[in-house]
């Protein structure tokens, strides 16, 4: 259910950028927005309290909202909030940021390794990545994992490409307990 929410009005709102040939300017906006409300959780609590009426959540959303972002923006909020979906605030800007990435050929990699990688490899990494795949760019994101004991796993969405030492030895005792003597 959720999902099928974020999916709903995140695709209204990048309609509406699109409409309105405002997508990078929403694009910025939202990732503002996004810092802003993880920094103020006591704000997402008084969005989300069941003693609090619509009415003064909205006029507590125009006071502070109102011209710091777009009117698009705000009615968008507006409209969140008038049907109770704040609590899946996060997941809808989350949607329309993915869209976006979408419609401006952003892929978006996780690559994982036992060991950091340096500078040069990170660059290797994502040349290669923007080669085999159809994205005109990549954002990157590493990470550490020493229990993967060498090599790396790569996601990007859905898709993932294990190449580590631990998921090899894995395989390789599945098939070695298979073996019947």
């Amino acid at each position: 259910m959720a999902k099928l929410i974020s999916k709903t009005y995140g695709d209204a709102l990048f309609e509406l950028a699109l409409e309105e040939n405002k997508v990078e300017e929403l694009l910025h906006e939202i990732e503002q927005l996004q810092e802003i409300l993880k920094e103020n959780e006591e704000f997402a609590k008084l969005m989300t309290h069941p003693k609090v009426i619509k009415e003064e959540k909205l006029q507590v959303v125009t006071n502070v909202f109102k011209g710091r972002i777009s009117d698009e923006l705000l009615g968008f909020l507006t409209i969140i909030i008038s049907k109770d979906r704040y609590q899946e605030m996060d997941a809808i800007l989350d949607y329309f940021l993915t869209e976006v990435k979408k419609y401006k050929g952003i892929g978006v990699a996780t690559v994982t390794t036992a060991v950091p990688l340096k500078e040069e490899q990170c660059k290797q990494i994502e040349r290669r990545l923007l080669e085999t795949t159809d994205y005109k760019s990549m954002e990157m994101h590493y990470k550490q994992d020493a229990a993967l004991i060498g090599g790396m796993v790569i996601r990007i969405g859905d898709r993932v490409v294990d190449s580590s030492i631990s998921t090899k030895l894995n395989e390789l005792q599945k098939e070695l307990l298979k073996v019947q003597i």
